[in-house]
């Protein structure tokens, strides 16, 4: 999505900063405050609630663009500014997801709380933080070790099978429904057909769908780690 549209907007959004005190540092932990905010946006029942998450999420990405824009412009780069935007990842996607889930247990609503579909929620985060670990703990094991940073050719299955499986998996995209940004526009659209429907039907389908996701895509994203050459 920053390809499709918002690099267009932060780089207008850039020209007002260059010249400030701003620091990309800065700018990134304003991102994070944005994307944490998310969740509390989306327990504000029916369409305001998922507006104002996508909302935030969208500002999120804005200042995601603009940090790394202002950080190249100034020449002001840091090992902190990489692992502060890594946080923020992290820390997004779980609060859409974990957001996503106490909206479905209709936690404001009139009737009962289900804890179950906060329960799938958080399971939802879980799995989208586990992921993003799978991935930055190569670099880990690699640095641990001695190696080199793994080469984006290393990522290719050594068998024939589980190549064709991992092409098949990333055509679908299936995955990106459990990252922050896509998720919140899917809440929205879930928000709208409930709000139809008045009830919560497919919020909640919503949740166990993610969470089921969530799950598969961390055991697959394991095995195609250790499947692959990049721990060798």
């Amino acid at each position: 999505m920053g390809r499709l549209y918002m690099r267009e907007v932060s780089l207008r959004v850039d020209r007002y900063l260059v010249n400030t005190r701003v620091t990309p540092n800065q700018l990134t932990y304003l991102m994070t405050v944005f994307g944490v905010l998310a969740a509390p946006a989306l327990l504000v029942p029916g369409i305001p609630g998922a507006v104002l998450g996508v909302v935030c999420v969208q500002m999120y990405l804005l200042l995601d663009c603009v940090d790394g824009e202002i950080a190249r412009w100034k020449k002001q780069y840091s090992l902190n500014g990489v692992y502060l935007d890594r946080v923020g990842a992290y820390l997004t996607d779980a609060a859409v997801l974990v957001g996503f889930g106490l909206r479905a247990a209709d936690l404001f609503g009139s009737g009962r709380i289900d804890w179950l579909w906060a329960f799938l929620g958080t399971l939802a985060a879980l799995g989208a933080i586990l992921i993003k670990a799978e991935t930055d703990l190569v670099g880990v094991a690699r640095h641990q070790t001695g190696k080199p940073p793994v080469q984006e050719a290393a990522a290719e299955m050594r068998s024939s099978g589980m190549a064709l499986a991992r092409r098949a998996a990333a055509a679908f995209k299936f995955h990106r429904l459990i990252l922050g940004i896509e998720a919140s526009l899917v809440i929205l659209v879930l928000a709208v057909v409930d709000q139809m429907r008045d009830d919560l039907f497919f919020t909640r389908l919503g949740v166990a769908v993610m969470a089921g996701i969530a799950l598969l895509q961390t055991l697959l994203h394991l095995v195609s780690i250790l499947a692959s050459s990049r721990l060798k």
